[in-house]
């Protein structure tokens, strides 16, 4: 519905009410909308690579017993694909797609607002003692306030996809299951909720916590190759141009590739933690059962140093169009956002109101 304003002059311009809307919306929530925009493009990318990356990490977390056969075990990335699709098809790709989405929107919509928030802060702070590195260390702190706080509020909904994503079909050929069988993502929330206590929804949280290093890797070199390639950081546009988004996905690429490789065994750590059995189970425990410390050894004993990479080919394979579609649909639809709130702002003259 159209809004009149009267300029200085008296004349009367005639406004949308999207445009009213943005030129009253605060910086904070068009933020929080753009990075929950990009979690959802992401979601559906990268879920297909995501079902098969935690069926990988997962082998052998679940087993009743070290010797069990599941059908996607010690296979790669096609074998597992190739399974998972003659087992369940294409909604077995995209299992574990809803609590994906819901895990990833909110956490990136915490995160982005949250490390902006962070950075105009610590930047002022830094900026006399850091000298030309302040901008590294505001970098760095606010993406390890960020992740915090998306990490902790997104903790339970990330094991609920896991488990969703990791259980295997009753039907399964070689009979070899998981010891628990889900129908969706709100049955999943109520079997962990009634078997194994509320504690549950935070396994793996410590691990996930320790990630927070991937992320402390992650932004601030992605703030400086952007600022390399573009001339502006995580957030600043250009405006949508094919020299901003070939910036965009170079720095992105990079920073997610070099993050990942130096981060990736806190993630089989992690899932090893999530797909395991609270001792409140009535399933009987697995030998993985344990904290970090004992999950670690395990792997360690049984697998190697091999087992803190497993399923690391596909995650490098999804972690860089996760990165790139995260950073392009975030970096593009802030850019318009804020087009559109400043240009709204110049026509109803709210400067001057």
């Amino acid at each position: 519905m159209p809004c009149e304003h009267h300029d200085k002059l008296g004349n009367v311009e005639t406004a949308s009410s999207m445009e009213y809307a943005a030129a009253y919306c605060s910086v904070d929530v068009i933020r929080t909308f753009a990075g929950a925009s990009s979690g959802i493009a992401s979601s559906i990318v990268t879920c297909p690579l995501d079902v098969i990356k935690t069926k990988l990490q997962a082998q052998g977390g679940f087993r009743r017993d070290i010797t069990s056969q599941l059908s996607f075990a010690n296979r790669g990335l096609l074998g597992v694909g190739r399974e998972v699709w003659l087992e369940k098809g294409l909604k077995g790709m995209y299992q574990g797609l809803g609590p994906t989405i819901l895990g990833y929107f909110p956490r990136w919509a915490i995160f982005f607002a949250t490390y902006h928030r962070s950075y105009e802060v610590f930047d002022v702070w830094f900026a006399f003692d850091a000298g030309n590195n302040s901008q590294w260390v505001a970098s760095f702190i606010s993406s390890t306030t960020a992740g915090t706080c998306s990490i902790v509020a997104v903790n339970p909904i990330l094991v609920i996809r896991t488990r969703l994503m990791s259980q295997t079909s009753v039907s399964n050929r070689t009979h070899a299951r998981s010891a628990w069988q889900y129908k969706s993502g709100l049955d999943a929330a109520g079997q962990i909720y009634r078997k194994e206590g509320i504690l549950t929804f935070y396994s793996g949280l410590a691990p996930a916590l320790l990630g927070i290093s991937h992320l402390a890797i992650q932004f601030p070199l992605y703030e400086q190759l952007k600022r390399s390639f573009t001339g502006t950081g995580l957030g600043e546009n250009n405006g949508i141009s094919r020299y901003n988004t070939l910036g965009v996905l170079a720095a992105a690429s990079l920073s997610k590739i070099v993050a990942s490789s130096a981060t990736y065994p806190h993630e089989v750590i992690r899932t090893r933690l999530q797909t395991q059995q609270s001792l409140r189970s009535t399933i009987p425990a697995s030998p993985w059962h344990g904290g970090i410390m004992k999950t670690t050894n395990t792997i360690w004993l049984k697998e190697g140093w091999r087992g803190f990479y497993a399923g690391m080919g596909t995650s490098m394979i999804r972690a860089v169009p996760a990165s790139v579609t995260t950073m392009l649909v975030y970096e593009n639809v802030l850019g318009l956002l804020m087009a559109l709130k400043n240009g709204s702002e110049r026509k109803l003259g709210k400067a001057n109101l």
